[in-house]
């Protein structure tokens, strides 16, 4: 729902990042755009958020990336930078009406104090489209500067008008180093751990893979890590120590945003490529996440045709196979055949001439080359084909010694032409020699 923060709240720690008994994670919060790690191209020397900051003409703002990227405390401190009052909405919570409310306020006292509005909405994707459309009048009219934090590609998630209304600005996923700067600060910090524990090397290595990019994720398992330390030993924090306490890294991935595209992009490329371990990272983490195994089955049973073809004939009945395999018996043990399935065609000689014949067949076909049947192909098993002049002529192959004889089988318009081009890689090297004698006996060359 509705909350108000004064602005000078935001120019230091707040209140509850004060409170010792607050989260780690909240104690840190950044205070200055300083403090903030990571997302140099955004807050570098004449970067979006820093000219926005130092006095560029305010705009409306969408702020897109993972969690723990700083989303709401980058919010906060433009908020505070560009001195306006500051009112946050729960996108989980809030309606229209509570939209509505906001904004009838803001143009209150826009009209008779001349106050401005800075509106923070985090997890703006919750909203539906309603709720969005609310809000582009006060917008596009700067009743309010929209600041708004979202996980989701907004360009996914955000209706079209609000977008042209605001600056998209995405953030990246923390880097080692800049994990390593924020671990580093929450030990010595006052706000942080005041020097009471200790981290060694290999305990810090293991706190940056467990957080994935994601600061709040680190600070967390830092905390928790701490109290163990503090608990039960003499304050240093070991590799043990990490392990006994998070046991396991985030997943990174969205079943219904760019994610879902990025990673099953990224596994096609990847078994495409001939990468078989890069496939099988890709696949845990699509498993990992709870994504639909059919879907996964089905890129599996596409990939077969398209990028091996006939250089592995037996690619596309494994990946069938694996696709049955997970209508029979279903997730968990169905991962193995996927699994098997990856390993088969990531391994598997490539050859993408299946995919580039049928595209040329179908490119004729549109452009009109779709000549009449030849007659002596024609069926002729109705009264009165022959008199038609159908199935006059056909020679059938099986009555010559190798089954292959001279005969016109396309339309005219196409005599000639050549679809099928095998490539000399795994079993369609065979087929590289054999088509161009096939053609030659068949058209008579």
């Amino acid at each position: 729902m509705e909350q108000e923060f004064d602005l000078d709240l935001f120019a230091a720690p707040t209140a509850s990042a004060r409170r010792p008994n607050a989260p780690l994670a909240v104690r840190m919060r950044p205070a200055t755009l300083d403090e903030v790690v990571g997302q140099d191209h955004l807050l570098g020397p004449g970067a979006p958020l820093r000219r926005l900051v130092e006095g560029a003409a305010p705009a409306s703002i969408l702020l897109y990336g993972p969690p723990g990227t700083g989303k709401t405390t980058l919010a906060t401190l433009v908020s505070s930078a560009i001195g306006r009052r500051f009112v946050a909405l729960s996108a989980l919570s809030a309606g229209v009406k509570e939209v509505r409310a906001v904004i009838d306020d803001a143009k209150r006292r826009l009209s008779h104090s001349g106050e401005s509005t800075v509106l923070f909405i985090d997890e703006v994707h919750r909203f539906s489209r309603t709720q969005q459309d609310a809000l582009l009048g006060a917008v596009e009219d700067r009743i309010v500067l929209l600041v708004a934090a979202t996980t989701e590609n907004p360009f996914f998630s955000v209706v079209s008008p609000l977008l042209s209304r605001s600056l998209v600005l995405q953030l990246q996923p923390l880097t080692d180093t800049d994990l390593r700067d924020l671990i580093r600060r929450a030990i010595a910090d006052e706000r942080g751990l005041a020097g009471a524990v200790t981290l060694d090397p290999d305990a810090e290595d293991h706190l940056v893979r467990l957080a994935s990019g994601d600061a709040r994720r680190a600070l967390t398992a830092l905390e928790a890590a701490a109290d163990t330390a503090v608990a039960t030993r003499d304050g240093s924090i070991d590799l043990a120590t990490v392990e006994a306490t998070v046991d396991k890294a985030a997943v990174r991935y969205d079943r219904s945003g760019d994610q879902h595209y990025d990673v099953i992009s990224a596994f096609i490329k990847s078994i495409r490529g001939s990468d078989v371990d890069a496939a099988l990272h890709y696949l845990a983490r699509m498993i990992e996440a709870g994504e639909d195994a059919r879907f996964i089955a089905r890129r599996l049973v596409v990939h077969a045709s398209e990028d091996i073809g006939m250089a592995d004939p037996t690619a596309l009945l494994t990946a069938t196979a694996a696709a049955q395999a997970v209508q029979l018996i279903g997730m968990p043990e169905a991962r193995l055949a996927l699994a098997q399935a990856t390993v088969h065609l990531a391994t598997a000689p490539k050859s993408n001439a299946v995919i580039n014949a049928i595209d040329s067949a179908m490119a004729d076909v549109r452009a009109g080359g779709a000549g009449l049947v030849p007659a002596h192909l024609r069926d002729g098993h109705y009264q009165g084909a022959k008199k038609l002049g159908n199935a006059t002529g056909y020679r059938y192959p099986h009555d010559v010694p190798d089954g292959v004889l001279t005969q016109q089988y396309p339309p005219e318009e196409l005599v000639g032409r050549d679809y099928y081009e095998p490539t000399a890689r795994g079993a369609e090297r065979q087929l590289a020699d054999r088509v161009p004698k096939l053609r030659r006996v068949i058209r008579g060359d």
